[in-house]
This record gives C-alpha cells, structure tokens and sequence, in this order.
C-alpha cells in the first residue's frame, strides 16, 4: 500500500507540474488553483509514504516518476523534444526507479 501512495504522489507530481506550466506565471487562475491543490496533496503522500520507506528511497522515486511523468507530457502535448538520447535517459530513470522499488521492502 505505501508503494501506491508513493506512485500516487509522483502522479499528482506530474499534474501539479503541467497545472503550472498551463498557469502562464499563475496569469490564470484555474490551473494555477489546480497547481496548488495537487502539490499539496502530492507533499502529503509523500509524507504518509515516509512513514514507512527510507527518504532517499521515497524521494528519489517521487521525483523521478514526476520527472519522467512531465517530460512524457511535454514531448506529448508541447511538442518537446523526443530524441533517442532523451528517451534514453529518461528510460535510464525508470530503471534506476524500478530497482529501488525491488530493493525496498515496505
């Protein structure tokens, strides 16, 4: 149950990321709104996910998910670049993030 309260996290990581880039510099306010609410909600399952794994585990996760979550966003929706060297390092991400979670019990 902590792992899908860590994945929920870095999900709500990537919503809050994208919610501030649609913000425009919180120019408008329904994303901005949408922005805050999820990276509240994001810091609290990452708090509740703490009390069970080690931080650098938890948070090396929740910040890789959410890193390669956004940037699946952006070669998708804001024509970011999609390189074979990018997709490469970006899958280098999840691997290292797939071996934290079958080297931590919890």
């Amino acid at each position: 149950m902590t792992w899908i309260i860590l994945f929920c996290a870095a999900l709500l990581e990537c919503v809050w990321a994208v919610a501030f880039k649609q913000s425009d510099g919180f120019t408008r306010p329904w994303p901005a709104i949408v922005g805050v609410v999820t990276a509240v909600a994001s810091v609290v399952l990452l708090a509740i996910a703490l009390r069970a794994l080690p931080v650098g585990t938890a948070y090396a996760v929740w910040t890789g998910l959410g890193a390669v979550g956004v940037a699946v966003v952006g070669i998708a929706r804001f024509g970011e670049s999609a390189s074979p060297a990018r997709l490469g390092f970006l899958t280098l991400i999840l691997v290292g993030v797939a071996g934290l979670r079958f080297l931590e019990s919890g």
